[in-house]
């Protein structure tokens, strides 16, 4: 202690401008760490604002490169695809269908830009009539495995489109391994696999289920995505992805779920991703329209947040303002 009663260390000392501070960083959010989501509809000529998620769009593959030609110039090397199909059945056949958005999109853009990665969400609630993520047993419960082998072959023909990585986000019980296998088996041992390890049955997802057409008709799906109550339940969750062959693991959503990242984060050595979901976005953009929040103070926070609970991806709607933002600070 010095003679005034203060201690000898004093950490204000190094927060005293803004390159001092710089020095001392202990996290930082890159470009490289971002994921952009994209919405691919049916049809021609279409650029539509999604009214839950504002700034954001669905676009038919005649257009979407031009969402990906922005994606590109900003620097971000990946965007994750969801598509809205042109016809839906019991069983979601749509999703496996190459005529469909998904793939017509993955062919268009990965003829044009072979470097992006193009990473593609293979789960069957955007293609099935009732909206759940499966085949429905008894008109009310999902069918855990008579949905795994469909679940592979859209996973495999995505591959056939020219994806570059498959995130299935299902919550089926052996999903990984189903698609695993199906993707070897069909010559695509190279493909990774980012599972949704650790998703919750959560209320922040309701903007995308509007985006993506995707509202079970009847009943939720709590029986097959987790109760946000466990913790423990979500690192055996995680640890049975690993065992099928993950290559990169997930939290979603994130912000509600940082205490989830972090233990997954320290417990198992794999690359992590965190899903900034469409209802941590729309309470932002919400606020800030109406000029209570500083919008980009808090995105950045909390893009900083998703870094020091420990992930190495960020899957966010905020990716392009993200990327604008980290360019003004260079």
């Amino acid at each position: 202690m010095s003679i005034t009663g203060f201690p000898i260390y004093r950490p204000r000392r190094t927060r005293a401008t803004e390159n001092l501070r710089a020095m001392i960083r202990e996290t930082e959010v890159s470009v490289k760490d971002l994921i952009y989501p994209i919405f691919v509809v049916p049809g021609e000529n279409i650029k539509h604002e999604i009214e839950s998620l504002p700034g954001n769009y669905h676009w038919s593959v005649d257009r979407v490169s031009e969402c990906v030609d922005e994606v590109v110039k900003l620097g971000i090397p990946a965007i994750i695809l969801f598509g809205v199909p042109s016809y839906k059945d019991a069983v979601g056949s749509s999703g496996w269908d190459m005529n469909e958005p998904v793939q017509k999109a993955c062919q268009l853009i990965k003829a044009k830009y072979p470097g992006l990665v193009i990473i593609t969400d293979v789960c069957l609630c955007e293609y099935t009539d009732h909206g759940h993520c499966g085949v429905l047993q008894n008109g009310c419960t999902v069918n855990n495995d008579e949905t795994l082998p469909l679940l592979a072959k859209v996973a495999v023909s995505h591959c056939q489109a020219g994806a570059d990585m498959i995130a299935p986000s299902n919550m089926m019980d052996g999903y990984v391994k189903a698609i695993r296998e199906a993707l070897d088996g069909a010559g695509f041992k190279h493909i990774p696999i980012m599972a949704y390890s650790a998703k919750f049955a959560s209320a922040y997802y309701g903007p995308f289920r509007a985006a993506a057409d995707s509202t079970p008709s009847a009943g939720d799906r709590k029986g097959y995505q987790m109760d946000p109550a466990n913790s423990d339940e979500a690192l055996r969750e995680t640890a049975l992805d690993i065992e099928e062959g993950a290559d990169i693991i997930m939290v979603k959503p994130a912000l509600a779920f940082l205490d989830i990242v972090q233990r997954v984060h320290e417990t198992f050595n794999r690359p992590l991703c965190v899903y900034n979901v469409s209802g941590e976005y729309a309470m932002v953009k919400a606020a800030a329209e109406k000029g209570w929040i500083d919008e980009k103070r808090i995105v950045m926070e909390t893009m900083l947040g998703f870094k020091r609970a420990g992930a190495k991806m960020i899957i966010t709607y905020h990716a392009l303002d993200v990327a604008k933002w980290l360019r003004e600070n260079r």
